[in-house]
């Protein structure tokens, strides 16, 4: 069986005349997922080993607030602040770096914060959310992976609402014969796959023990930040700003660093391993 990074450097390594994908959103081209050789894990001496690489990506942001709750919290702002505070948690650890697609109250297309979790090599791109709910009585954590077609009608509308925000991310194979390309794409989005789902499990097994989770937490569906065929990736609503009890919890600085330090427990481990995979 072969490994994720092993179908990876295959993929990139047919593609490598293009050198670069389209960032449609953009109107820009961007680097595609940085790549080495894979080596066996017998043979990697522990002082080379390069750490994992975690991208944390606050959803939405500048003219884009995302949700606003029943008091006004905005889920820009909600975002930022816990993907801070996980990178906070996380800081100083020699096996994980984490880099977070924006640091200020800016507006990143879907696009290019996939594109940013391609240049830097992530071994796991985790979205943060707070939406506004289909149903207002909807309240707790939930972690959603990419399918074509949702788990449920309830997945399908969150997602829905979310790709409005702008274009979708393209995956551009044109460097190499269509049979080859799509052959190698598929094996890289199953293992990524394979991968998304593992993380979405252990992220929400580990959580669920210390937070309040959505009824059916683990779901599925076609959010535009998850459609990279290189790259597990994992979509974490925190909770729902539609929800009183939610913006009460997620408006309180105190309550939003200790969920934060809860979820860096989870998806660093995650991350390392996939590392290894």
């Amino acid at each position: 069986m072969y490994s994720r990074r092993y179908v990876l450097s295959s993929l990139l390594g047919a593609i490598a005349a293009a050198g670069l994908a389209p960032d449609a959103s953009a109107g820009r081209r961007v680097p595609l997922p940085e790549s080495k050789p894979p080596v066996p894990p017998g043979l990697r001496p522990q002082a080379q080993r390069q750490p994992a690489v975690l991208v944390l990506d606050p959803g939405h942001g500048g003219r884009d607030p995302g949700a606003i709750g029943v008091t006004g919290t905005e889920e820009k702002d909600v975002t930022l602040s816990i993907c801070q505070s996980i990178r906070d948690a996380l800081r100083g650890r020699r096996d994980i770096q984490v880099h977070l697609t924006r640091d200020r109250d800016t507006y990143i297309p879907l696009g290019s914060r996939v594109a940013f979790a391609h240049e830097k090599g992530a071994d796991l791109f985790v979205s943060i959310h707070a939406d506004a709910a289909p149903n207002h009585g909807a309240h707790g954590l939930s972690a959603y992976s990419r399918s074509d077609k949702a788990s449920d009608d309830f997945a399908r509308r969150l997602a829905d609402r979310e790709n409005q925000v702008d274009v979708v991310y393209g995956f551009d194979s044109s460097a190499t014969d269509r049979q080859t390309a799509a052959i190698l794409i598929d094996l890289a989005r199953r293992h990524s796959h394979n991968a998304s789902l593992t993380a979405k499990r252990r992220i929400i097994h580990g959580v669920g023990k210390r937070v309040t989770l959505l009824d059916n937490p683990m779901r599925s569906a076609n959010f535009a930040v998850l459609r990279s065929p290189a790259v597990p990736s994992v979509l974490i609503e925190t909770g729902f700003l539609t929800n009183p009890h939610d913006e009460k919890v997620l408006r309180n600085a105190r309550s939003r660093a200790q969920l934060a330090r809860y979820l860096a427990d989870q998806i660093a481990p995650v991350t390392v391993d996939l590392r290894e995979a």
